[in-house]
């Protein structure tokens, strides 16, 4: 036996209890008549002119009803005699390549036959001016040479910085128009000024480059679309302020406020930016955000196939596995510290041979005197809490909570013969 098996040997692992937990579940059902209904407003229709040649800017993350909100914007400016076409929006996401970036859109559904508009990928950008720190602010080249520009974008919180604009819109516009060059830009001076430089460069961008409109989601704690509006460039800021509250009211959370141990089954781009949201896990990648749990120890199992080998966010956890590491591609994983500054959160955490050694370990460094009562709380990834398990010493919370409910009686984790969760 290795040291770390003798280390570890002794360590209890809690019997586990299915835990439902209840989030607001309030949604738009005929998303597409919300959308004809804000696109029908004077002020949006008289911006598009029949011939006008717009680029219609999508971004990397799997919005709800995605194709669907890009497919009846498509329709729409062609009702008005417009041509509309796709740009993927997305700083450097898909490997900072033109073909990475269209090969993403499409694996969003995001495809000419789809929504009716072909896509223009290209990494090349033209600068348009400087803040006055001196950050250069660039824009996709297709897009400025357009007649004009459509965003559409989900608002929501970050996961590195908080401020009244944070991801939606301006972020789309400063970050994701911006390509590479101008996502490596905003990040220069890092997250702790990015609450001026997102909105400072997009209302440059909007004040030179002809942005006609933009189409702004809130999410409820279920991924649904929860509320929808079209803003004109001059009330992006104003309601995307608004609309960042609504969509942190709306977010889904663990409703604990101390876990001893956070166990994540699999994390991946797929699932956030960041691998796993920080908003849910309370582990965040800079000291500039914050809320959620006060998690002593986390440890992460897998990556989901979709992300295809990015572990970015594996080095925010104390622990993962020698099966992720195995999946990790270390340059698509470190391309995501380069670009974004933050280099944390690409590291290695402490790689263990299987699920059970990686879980033991967590709770034996959790600080504790009796790891018998130790508080663990098991999720698949940050986007499905809807159902989480949870370990005996937390059940008399769970009692107390009115928006959870015990599901199950405790019971042992199985594991399989390579000491993996069954």
């Amino acid at each position: 036996m290795g040291v770390i098996q003798e280390l570890l040997k002794d360590i209890p692992v809690p019997k586990m209890a299915k835990v439902k937990q209840e989030f607001d579940r309030s949604q738009i059902d005929d998303l597409s008549e919300a959308l004809q209904e804000q696109l029908a407003r004077d002020e949006v229709k008289q911006t598009v002119k029949p011939g006008m040649e717009i680029a219609v800017a999508v971004g990397s993350r799997g919005l709800d009803r995605l194709v669907e909100t890009v497919a009846e914007t498509i329709n729409y400016l062609q009702q008005l005699g417009a041509k509309p076409f796709i740009v993927p929006c997305m700083g450097s996401h898909g490997g900072a390549t033109d073909e990475g970036q269209k090969e993403v859109l499409e694996h969003l559904g995001i495809t000419k036959e789809n929504v009716n508009a072909e896509i223009r990928s290209s990494m090349e950008v033209i600068k348009v001016g400087e803040l006055e720190n001196g950050l250069p602010v660039y824009v996709d080249k297709i897009s400025s040479e357009a007649d004009g520009i459509v965003v559409i974008n989900r608002v929501k919180p970050h996961t590195a910085f908080r401020g009244p604009v944070e991801s939606g819109i301006m972020k789309m516009i400063s970050i994701g128009l911006g390509k590479q060059k101008g996502a490596e830009a905003c990040h220069q001076l890092g997250f702790k000024h990015m609450a001026e430089h997102v909105p400072a460069m997009a209302k440059m961008i909007m004040s030179k480059m002809p942005i006609l409109f933009s189409v702004a989601t809130v999410e409820n704690a279920f991924d649904k679309v929860k509320a929808l509006e079209v803003l004109l460039p001059d009330e992006v800021e104003e309601r995307e302020i608004v609309l960042q509250q609504l969509a942190k009211d709306s977010l889904p959370k663990i409703q604990f406020d101390e876990i001893d141990v956070l166990v994540i089954d699999e994390i991946g781009k797929n699932i956030s930016g960041d691998g796993m949201d920080p908003n849910i896990t309370g582990r965040y990648p800079t000291p500039y955000a914050y809320g959620g749990p006060d998690v002593t120890k986390m440890v992460v199992l897998d990556l989901t196939p979709e992300t295809g080998g990015n572990a970015n966010g594996v080095g925010t956890a104390d622990f993962t596995t020698q099966r992720l590491v195995d999946k990790m591609d270390r340059d698509t994983t470190y391309a995501n510290g380069l670009t974004s500054t933050v280099v944390g959160p690409t590291h290695i955490s402490t790689a263990l041979p299987n699920d059970i050694q990686a879980i033991k370990a967590a709770i034996k460094t959790c600080n504790i005197l009796d790891f018998t009562k130790v508080k663990m709380v098991r999720i698949k990834n940050t986007l499905e809490v809807s159902e989480i398990e949870v370990s005996e010493a937390l059940l008399d919370e769970v009692k107390q909570h009115p928006d959870m409910e015990q599901q199950s009686d405790l019971y042992e984790i199985k594991l399989d013969e390579q000491g993996n969760l069954a």
